[in-house]
């Protein structure tokens, strides 16, 4: 594993660039701070990517980053609003041990229970491309997205069209129950024709963890497959 010194960029940071989008973005972006320098420069190293990448720059310098009053969770370094870290997020999911070569890595999510997946070779070629793990379909959908695009995507793209069948009359009131580690878990199902219908549907806070859970069990019961 590359040693911090070797992360830390503050000649060639992309921070400013980061930050120059968030200025510019149509969308409502909330900076979180981070908690304290350690904890983000642990977080930077368990990540190992550097500040000169929009991610690096994000781990380093946030505790992550809420988009469309949290709608949707960017991860940094942790922050009281997102406990989780990016890299003690994917441990145990996209790898055992802190310096491990991955096939993917869980970059942010949403509060439906959809989750956003950076490709290491996990789902195809297309790698460094961003796919969506889709809480109504269970499949990792391609969005064609770098993180760079992702993170445009969030600030300035059209979060309304892309979740219109799943926001409810007053989410906005009803998300702001929620922390950065919880989400919203729907009866029935939204990957089931009954649950097609989110007005229909009962909802209970429960946490992240549990629904990722969920899902990829789902996933395995139903037989759905990457490929």
């Amino acid at each position: 594993m590359r040693p911090i010194n070797e992360l830390i960029n503050t000649e060639d940071s992309s921070w400013s660039l980061v930050k120059e989008w968030i200025v510019n973005s149509k969308n409502k972006v909330e900076i979180l701070p981070i908690s304290n320098i350690e904890q983000a420069k642990d977080a930077l190293y368990k990540t190992q990517v550097t500040t000169r990448s929009p991610m690096g720059a994000i781990v380093y310098m946030t505790g992550g980053i809420l988009i469309d009053n949290g709608w949707i969770r960017i991860l940094g370094s942790g922050n009281e609003k997102i406990k989780r870290s990016l890299p003690e997020w994917n441990k145990g999911k996209s790898f055992e041990k802190y310096g491990e070569p991955t096939s993917f890595f869980l970059i942010a999510d949403d509060v439906i229970g959809g989750f956003y997946v950076l490709n290491n070779g996990e789902f195809g070629k297309d790698l460094g491309k961003v796919y969506y793990f889709a809480p109504d379909t269970l499949e990792f959908e391609p969005l064609d997205l770098t993180y760079s695009d992702f993170l445009n995507f969030c600030f300035n793209g059209n979060l309304k069209g892309f979740y219109q069948d799943y926001r409810w009359k007053n989410w906005e009131n009803d998300i702001s129950k929620l922390n950065g580690d919880e989400v919203y878990n729907f009866f029935p199902y939204l990957w089931t024709k009954e649950g097609k219908n989110i007005e229909n549907a009962s909802k209970k806070i429960i946490q992240i963890e549990e629904q990722y859970h969920l899902n990829i069990d789902f996933r395995k019961q139903l037989k759905i497959n990457n490929d």
